[in-house]
C-alpha cells in the first residue's frame, strides 16, 4: 500500500509536479511572513506640533485595518503638555515587504505655558492653556523586516477643531519616521 504510493510519487507526472509543489509550499510561506502582525509598540519620531517624539501602538483588527494610538507629551521651561490621537488605518500590500496605509481619526490634549517676561507692555504674561481637541488624517509607506521590527514615514495632516483662546486651530501637517516593534 505505501510502496504503491511511493511509485506513484516517482512516476513522469509527479515529477514535473514536485517542483511545482514546492514553489507552492514556499510562496505560502513567504506570504504568510509578510503578514501584518497582530500587535506593534514603538516610537513616532516627528515635529507633532511641537510634541516631538510620541510612543505609538498599533492593533490588528482585521487583515487590512488596524488602529494606531499616539501618546505624545512635552515637559519643558516654556510649557507641558500632552497629546493623544487615534487614527483607523487601512492597510495595502505594495510589493515584497512594503505596504502603504492611509486612515482618518481624531485626538485630544492639554497645554499648560509657563509665564514669558513681557508683552511689551507689561509685566510677565502668561498665555492662555487648556483643553483642545482635532481630527487627523495619516497616509504612508511601511517596511515590514523579517524581524519582528516595522519601520514607517507617514504624513498626518491635523486641523484643530475646538481648543482655549490662544490654540491655534490651522492646518497642521506633520511628518514622522515610525520605529516599531511588532509582537
Amino acid at each position: 500500500m505505501i510502496g504503491d504510493f511511493i511509485l506513484e510519487l516517482n512516476s513522469e507526472p509527479m515529477k514535473i509536479l514536485n517542483p511545482f509543489l514546492l514553489l507552492a509550499c514556499l510562496l505560502t510561506i513567504t506570504v504568510s511572513a509578510q503578514e501584518i502582525s497582530d500587535n506593534a509598540l514603538g516610537l513616532r519620531l516627528g515635529e507633532s506640533d511641537g510634541f516631538g517624539a510620541e510612543i505609538s501602538y498599533q492593533r490588528l483588527l482585521s487583515r487590512y485595518h488596524r488602529l494606531e494610538l499616539n501618546l505624545g507629551w512635552r515637559d519643558s521651561r516654556e510649557y507641558d503638555a500632552f497629546k493623544i490621537s487615534g487614527i483607523y488605518e487601512w492597510v495595502r500590500h505594495i510589493d515584497g515587504n512594503f505596504n502603504w496605509f492611509y486612515g482618518a481619526g481624531a485626538g485630544f490634549g492639554s497645554a499648560k505655558f509657563e509665564a514669558v517676561p513681557g508683552n511689551g507692555t507689561t509685566g510677565p504674561y502668561t498665555p492662555d492653556g487648556g483643553f483642545f481637541a482635532f481630527v487627523a488624517g495619516n497616509v504612508g509607506v511601511e517596511y515590514n523586516f523579517d524581524i519582528p521590527l516595522l519601520l514607517s514615514f507617514d504624513l498626518r495632516p491635523e486641523l484643530g477643531i475646538i481648543g482655549y483662546e490662544d490654540f491655534s486651530d490651522k492646518f497642521d501637517f506633520d511628518i514622522a519616521l515610525g520605529i516599531r516593534y511588532q509582537f
